[in-house]
């Protein structure tokens, strides 16, 4: 009996032990590369980033950009996917090493502008890219000013363009977050999000040469050019490399539930086929995203204590108001996600006058999480409150009065009133007694006076 008491006693033990134990803190991936980030592209919400802010050199990843202005080109009717372009001498004419279509592509050989899209996004051709920067606006210092100025309208800060394929250039820069931004655009098109996740496409034979197969260069999605790389939630996007930037990768990737991930390693090492190389550290960033986060609602109406009662003052009827949030708060958080540690805010006034209006917006409320705040939502009253008039003329009386040149106004009539009734109580009938006291007859006739003794003649 003893014995079980003993047992009885330490599983109780260990059990307000894991009670006061705290909630293991999420792990850090850590990318081995030198800047990297992970995004909700459905919610555009970042949920990791190493240097992801930095400006680092992109390499090809710059394609993504030169694609998305030739397909809005497309979509302004500048050009069609089926027109035919002919190559010049000076967009064929590739320093030497350039990545192309393999063969290259040569001056005066025909592709329509969906070939030179797969062109220049498969296999990375540098040449398709020059072909679409002349088709599209001339020359590629004129394609250049359009995709810086895409940057700017996309929000990349911290991105500038000299070329349209990517080869190294000092003033050629982005950042993690601003490849993310501009992946998320080009992605809205189906013509792009077809492509990139194409492992292989046929150019037929063209004016000068045969048919090209063409085979992508992002080992998530092809085993073309490295083995043991694919992942199978990848839907694309673009690789890089160059000396200066590194092995470089874009990936997006979709998981059973429809949760839309990007993914971006600049300045991989690590050659591609040995372990912890570019394809497996973007995987491995967009599962743990996978299975470390979930979408959950932080903040609404049925949240414990964010009920409040704001004082009301000219009713007779309530002496306070229900103030509660109105929408929700959602976000993708980790699973640890603990409420217990989340700070709510509330911005309602000391009190209000009525009338209160059902609905009225009151204040705000927010919460912050891990030094990070979500919201704010509006605070609106759950009931109306009517006005008493007496209440509120009394109010207005009190206003009133309050102000000093009411009291001045009102001093004023006050003394005049004191001087009017003085003067029509005091001043006025002693004027007029006097006026009776020095009236005299105006009739001009004298009367006759009769004296004793007065001699006659």
């Amino acid at each position: 009996m003893k014995k079980y008491r003993f047992f009885a006693m330490l599983l109780a033990v260990l059990l307000a032990a894991s009670l006061t134990v705290p909630a293991m803190a999420l792990d850090d991936p850590q990318p081995n590369c030198n800047a990297s980030i992970l995004v909700d592209g459905d919610n555009d919400e970042v949920l990791y980033e190493h240097n992801g802010y930095e400006r680092i050199y992109p390499a090809s990843i710059t394609k993504i950009m030169t694609s998305l202005v030739v397909l809005e080109a497309i979509d302004n009717g500048e050009l069609s996917l089926d027109q035919p372009i002919t190559a010049s001498q000076q967009a064929t004419t590739l320093p030497e090493g350039s990545s192309n279509a393999n063969p290259p592509i040569q001056a005066g050989e025909i592709l329509t502008v969906e070939q030179l899209l797969y062109c220049d996004l498969l296999p990375s051709a540098n040449e398709a890219c020059n072909i679409l920067a002349e088709a599209v606006a001339g020359s590629n210092e004129a394609f250049v000013e359009r995709m810086n100025a895409k940057a700017q309208e996309l929000g990349m800060e911290n991105t500038h363009f000299t070329n349209p394929h990517g080869l190294h250039d000092p003033e050629h820069y982005t950042t993690a977050y601003d490849i993310v931004t501009m992946a998320q655009a080009a992605m809205e098109h189906e013509l792009f999000r077809t492509i990139v996740s194409t492992p292989t496409y046929t150019v037929p034979a063209t004016n000068l040469n045969g048919e090209r197969v063409l085979h992508s260069t992002n080992g998530l999605i092809s085993s073309w050019y490295v083995l043991g790389n694919t992942y199978s939630k990848a839907i694309g996007i673009k690789t890089g490399s160059t000396g200066e930037a590194g092995r470089c990768v874009a990936a997006a990737a979709v998981d059973a539930e429809g949760r839309t991930f990007y993914a971006v390693i600049l300045g991989s090492e690590v050659a591609d086929t040995e372990q912890g190389n570019r394809f497996a550290e973007a995987a491995r960033l967009l599962e743990w995203g996978f299975n470390n986060f979930s979408r959950i609602t932080l903040l609404d109406e049925n949240t414990e204590n964010v009920i409040r009662e704001v004082p009301v003052t000219l009713s007779d009827e309530a002496d306070f108001v229900l103030a509660q949030p109105v929408g929700s708060i959602q976000a993708t958080m980790p699973n640890d996600y603990d409420p217990a540690q989340a700070k709510i805010d509330i911005d309602l006034p000391d009190s209000l006058e009525a009338p209160v209006a059902a609905g009225q917006q009151l204040g705000t409320i927010s919460l912050t999480y891990d030094g990070i705040t979500y919201g704010p939502l509006p605070m609106v009253a759950v009931d109306a409150v009517e006005r008493s008039d007496f209440q509120y003329t009394v109010q207005m009386i009190q206003e009133y009065w309050a102000k000093w040149w009411v009291k001045a106004l009102v001093i004023l009539v006050i003394v005049l009133l004191v001087i009017l009734i003085l003067y029509l109580v005091l001043i006025r009938p002693r004027r007029r007694r006097g006026g009776r006291r020095y009236s005299y007859s105006g009739s001009g006739r004298r009367r006759s006076t009769s004296y004793r003794g007065r001699r006659r003649r």
